[in-house]
């Protein structure tokens, strides 16, 4: 049973019996001012029972684990088209021997192994959230099972959706007191978000660099082949696949997500066959190289420079994070499939194969690949290298976008435009604005370098710092949502901080020949999320202290003390509790407001997708002469808002529902006591669907509707507005009570004023604030506020456009903020 956190702002909760409807049996949830929580565990049961068996469904994981294939392997397949290269570039030129090249080979064998193999396929893995994978799927695990948060929005009742994963019962005493001060001091949890931003701002690093590293390393082969081109010529013809890549983002990856497949199981069969070929025409004896004897013989003969070349090694595994990141798109078992069986013997096969010809043709380094490829076959595995570059390019430029979705719905990015590119897939998504963003930065990098070697150190200093803080947060899990012991959790910490802080550690030295560039793009990306954060924190605190109080509203009466009109009027607020101060605001400048009020929250809740079901949580403020409502409207972090066109039907459906259910439900009847804030009820919409509170009629046409107003002037709006959107102009719904004698003459009459005030026109209200600093605030403080959060919200979308909100039926209140 959960015991509800009194330091959040929160209302514990209490659940009704069951109620069965339509033949199918429905959960309703009612959230008041006392009482516990009655988890429904019994689905959550079934699910993870299901998780424990993913091979039930063989030919559902064998297809998944072909699909992902083509979405998440093929960054991680082309990497031996420059690993090599870029390992012996620098001072370790003066070590080109075969046993070099040996110890090289071995290196690369056992960082394939260690990370990708064992870190990420047995234990990484395992972290989803239901099945979401990535940096923030980890950070919203752990806030759920810990108050790490620091947007102060959190729920009772959020912690009721049957998304939402409860850790083990109990706890030890050691992970209890590390939670108990990780809860306590503030910036440790500040610490914790700027690392999650780093890691997020890592792989919008790897979108950028990618494109670039892996176009240009697979056209290298035209220059192999045809001399007479010139290097100008090659990186034209480059950037010109680079903006054709770019610009084919706006179809959807579901449009060519079956062709990616073949092509990297055709490449990876391809290296296997040259890997194989090459270790047998060139040298078999390379096969003891798997010994990690020779590591240690190879540190011993270039001691400092070997160490500086693991920059080049670590590439060799570049792209492993998004086996992570993209879990959401497949299964665990999928993936782990794909990796063991197919693309993991195909790539020690092809680097042991390289390793073999490289020992025998040490002049080949600089162009290991290609020189590697037996004539008969040359053009034809160019041709398939250079589209496998493509899909690896496309995977990560893929996985960015979604990461800044998560980052937006967290309140930590600038709101952009969401384009959900799939009806079948909820994570197939395109922002137009972080496309061409990140189109004209990798161009930038593309021809300001214009050399694989210093790309590759840009970006190989990316992808370890993402695995290294993937590490981290894997071990918080351990502790805090896996109950594990510690010392095992720390065994497992310093394991792999071990072997990636070397790596990390010799990328750092990269810095100025390259590496800088990740910094720097870290850096840019970083001081936006962070500024964002920190102004839409601080603008949220300012709402929550500044509240309008329940006893002047109380006193006032239910007129308010203003006039009434006709009509319903939704105010948005990112509250989740009281009356936003935006309302006295309005009424003071024009006293007249709706005779239906409805407070609605758009939010979005630490896990990845919130059912449709429980999508509305509404609730009463004030008696019920008062004609307030509360809504709000739950979003995961990698849901879509998308416009259906009946939001606002169904929100209306949903309060009759909820005016209903109060009357009949004995803990929702109690409305006349002292408390009228607070008491929240989930409405399924399945629920609304299958009674009969409002008997619902579509009418076909606006002309009615046009010519209804007494306004001329309002009248030709409407028409033109009909005219520019005939989508609404087709479907209109009316409202009508059904002929039930049994109803409550109260209810009744609540029911037929939501009819006559939704006949009578909908408004929507929204604050357009301005944000500003306090006079006696720090220098930095203002600059952060007044400089950095106002440009961005000048130049980022509205959230009436995010929220999809007709203007013609907006109403925006001016507001000064002065945090």
């Amino acid at each position: 049973m959960y015991q509800g956190n009194p330091d959040r702002e929160q209302h514990n909760a209490e659940k009704p019996p069951p109620s069965s409807a339509g033949g199918a049996q429905e959960t309703i949830i009612v959230v008041g001012q006392e009482g516990q929580v009655k988890q429904p565990q019994l689905e959550r049961r079934k699910g993870k029972l299901a998780s424990k068996f993913p091979l039930v469904n063989i030919s559902r994981n064998l297809l998944l684990a072909y699909q992902s294939l083509g979405v998440v392997y093929g960054d991680l397949s082309i990497s031996p088209l420059y690993v090599y290269r870029s390992i012996f570039a620098g001072k370790l030129q003066d070590y080109q021997t075969p046993e070099a090249i040996f110890g090289a080979f071995s290196l690369i064998f056992w960082t394939i192994t260690l990370i990708p193999l064992l870190k990420y396929v047995f234990v990484v893995l395992s972290a989803d959230d239901n099945g979401e994978g990535g940096t923030f799927a980890l950070y919203s695990l752990l806030c759920r099972h810990a108050k790490f948060s620091l947007l102060p929005n959190q729920h009772a009742a959020d912690e009721e959706l049957s998304a939402y994963k409860y850790g083990f019962a109990g706890q030890s005493t050691s992970s209890l007191a590390l939670k108990r001060f990780l809860e306590k001091h503030k910036k440790s949890r500040t610490i914790l978000l700027i690392v999650v931003l780093v890691g997020a701002c890592m792989v919008i690093g790897d979108g950028i660099l990618t494109p670039a590293m892996s176009v240009i390393s697979s056209m290298s082969g035209i220059k192999a082949a045809a001399e007479h081109l010139s290097h100008g010529e090659v990186l034209l013809l480059s950037c010109l696949i680079l903006v054709g890549l770019f610009a084919l983002q706006h179809s959807g990856t579901h449009r060519v997500g079956f062709l990616f497949a073949p092509i990297v199981i055709i490449w990876l069969i391809s290296i296997f066959g040259i890997g194989l070929y090459n270790v047998i025409f060139w040298n078999p004896k390379i096969v003891s190289a798997l010994s990690p004897y020779y590591i240690i013989k190879f540190f011993r003969e270039t001691r400092k420079h070997g160490w500086m070349s693991l920059g080049g090694v670590l590439l060799s595994v570049a792209g492993t994070e998004a086996m992570f990141a993209d879990l959401g798109h497949f299964t665990a078992c999928s993936m782990r499939i794909a990796f063991s069986f197919l693309v993991y013997p195909c790539l020690v096969v092809q680097y042991m194969g390289q390793a073999a010809f490289l020992s025998k043709n040490i002049a080949s380094i600089p162009n290991s690949f290609y020189n590697s490829i037996p004539e008969s076959v040359y053009w034809p595995v160019f041709v398939i290298a250079t589209l496998a570059s493509i899909v690896g390019s496309q995977s990560i430029i893929t996985a960015t976008f979604s990461i800044v979705k998560q980052l937006n719905a967290l309140g930590c990015f600038p709101r952009v435009k969401i384009v959900h590119t799939s009806k079948n897939v909820k994570g197939q998504i395109y922002i137009p604005e972080i496309n061409w963003i990140l189109m004209i930065l990798t161009l930038s990098v593309a021809v300001g370098f214009q050399d694989t070697i210093l790309i590759g150190n840009a970006y190989g200093l990316a992808c370890m710092t993402g695995m290294f803080i993937t590490t981290f947060l894997t071990t918080l899990v351990m502790i805090f949502v896996w109950q594990r012991n510690i010392a095992l959790a720390t065994c497992f910490l310093l394991l792999f901080w071990f072997i990636e802080g070397v790596y990390l550690s010799s990328a750092f030295t990269k810095i100025p020949q390259g590496g800088w560039v990740s910094l720097v793009l870290a850096f840019v990306f970083l001081f936006v999320m962070f500024v964002w954060h920190y102004g839409t924190r601080k603008k949220y605190n300012f709402d929550f202290h500044n509240k309008v109080p329940l006893k002047w509203l109380l006193g006032m009466g239910p007129s308010l003390g203003i006039v009434r009109v006709p009509g319903i009027g939704f105010v948005y607020s990112e509250l989740a509790t009281g009356v936003p101060s935006i309302f006295s605001h309005f009424v003071t400048n024009l006293p007249a407001f709706h005779s239906v009020l409805v407070f609605l929250c758009v939010k979005s809740v630490p896990v990845p997708y919130v059912s449709p079901e429980e999508r509305f949580l509404i609730g009463r403020i004030c008696p019920r002469p008062y004609h307030m409502y509360r809504c709000i409207v739950r979003y995961g972090y990698k849901d879509i808002h998308r416009d259906d066109g009946d939001f606002e039907d169904l929100l209306i459906q949903s309060i009759a529902e909820f005016i209903q259910m109060e009357a009949v439900e004995p803990q929702c009847s109690s409305s006349e006591t002292p408390s009228f804030d607070g008491r929240m009820a989930v409405i399924s919409k399945k629920t609304v669907q299958s009674t009969s509170t409002l008997i619902v009629s579509e009418d076909f046409g606006m002309s009615d509707a046009i010519q209804s107003s007494k306004s001329l002037t309002l009248q030709s709006l409407r028409s033109a507005y009909a005219d520019e959107n005939p989508q609404m102009r087709r479907r209109r719904v009316r409202f009508q009570l059904p002929e039930n004698p049994s109803m409550d003459p109260a209810v009744r009459d609540e029911l037929q004023d939501l009819i006559q005030a939704k006949e009578a026109g909908v408004a929507y209200i929204m604050g357009h604030s301005y944000v500003k600093a306090r006079r006696s605030s720090s220098f930095l403080k203002k600059f952060v506020v007044d400089i950095g959060y106002s440009f961005l919200r000048k130049n980022c979308r509205g959230p009436s456009v995010v929220l999809n909100i007709p203007q013609i039926s907006l109403i925006e209140v001016g507001m000064i903020y002065h945090v």
